[in-house]
């Protein structure tokens, strides 16, 4: 079992620390990138404050909402409201491109590297960014799919059309009735495709984009490789963090480095091969890029 030491800020810490990254980040011969909702939040996809007020002050006002994680498990009393909620929550943090450019700097710093990225975000903001499709795994789902409520079929189905659809003509919080997206095998109402207990589908989408991270690791055993983890917090531990802990203990060439507001931290156990820096990952993203240009 891992301990934890939590990281101290000081001035003299943290620029050590940058000088460390930069250094791994050179040598290194492969990056694996390990995000978390904490990256989508330094790329300005908050899901409180200013930007809830604007895209749901109706919803607040009504039902005392305060944010839209919360939102996610209202009981909303009928699929037209329900519905309402949802296809504002997915066009605004799916089809809307990212308040800031944090993503693109990210694909700048490891676009020369051999990568591949295990995310747990849903919001397709790494595809949008340019990072190559084959190289990425959503564990948790897609903002940009739909499957069956009652886990009929193991089949997703992409819903652009439909969420814009129900943006456009949603009025006093309900979409139109014949909006309400069905399952085209058994006509139970659609949900979305995130993982959020055992109906979850996992499409054969989902299986190649899985065994290619598999292969990914397989292949870079023992090398020098960077395990690049993004504001990844504490909710599934076991998807990222705790699989990143383990490979960097078994391999000595390697190097974990955790970037996180607040949460930057790392087991005892590998300190020596760690870089913890508390800080906003935009920040330090354009640090490592500034270096690489000007070396």
């Amino acid at each position: 079992m891992f301990s934890r030491t939590l990281t101290k800020k000081s001035m003299k810490n943290y620029l050590d620390e940058i000088g460390r990254l930069q250094d791994a980040f050179e040598r290194a011969d492969v990056v694996l990138i390990g995000a978390g909702s904490g990256l989508s939040a330094s790329a300005g996809f908050s899901y409180s404050g200013e930007r809830f007020e604007k895209y749901f002050s109706d919803f607040r006002q009504k039902y005392g909402i305060q944010d839209m994680y919360s939102g996610g498990f209202y009981p909303f009393d009928s699929l037209e409201e329900y519905w309402a909620w949802w296809s504002r929550h997915i066009y605004w943090n799916r089809y809307v491109d990212a308040p800031n450019d944090t993503y693109e700097k990210l694909m700048e710093v490891v676009k020369d590297k051999d990568y591949f990225v295990l995310t747990t975000n849903v919001d397709h903001c790494f595809q949008k960014s340019g990072f190559d499709k084959k190289r990425l795994f959503y564990t948790q789902g897609d903002y940009g799919l739909f499957q069956c409520s009652k886990f009929c079929h193991q089949e997703t189905y992409d819903n652009e059309t439909a969420i814009c659809a129900m943006v456009e003509q949603q009025r006093d919080m309900q979409i139109p009735t014949e909006l309400i997206p069905r399952c085209p095998q058994c006509g139970a109402p659609m949900t979305m495709n995130l993982r959020c207990d055992e109906t979850f589908v996992q499409d054969e989408g989902w299986y190649r984009a899985k065994n290619r991270y598999d292969e990914f690791v397989r292949r870079h055993e023992g090398m020098k490789i960077v395990y690049l983890e993004l504001g990844v917090g504490g909710n599934t531990p076991v998807i990222i963090k705790y699989p990143f802990w383990r490979m960097t203990a078994k391999n000595p060439k390697s190097t974990y480095i955790c970037i996180n507001y607040g949460e930057a931290y790392v087991p005892d156990e590998i300190r020596k091969q760690a870089i913890c820096i508390d800080e906003d990952i935009r920040k330090i993203i354009v640090e490592v890029l500034r270096f690489k240009n000007n070396k």
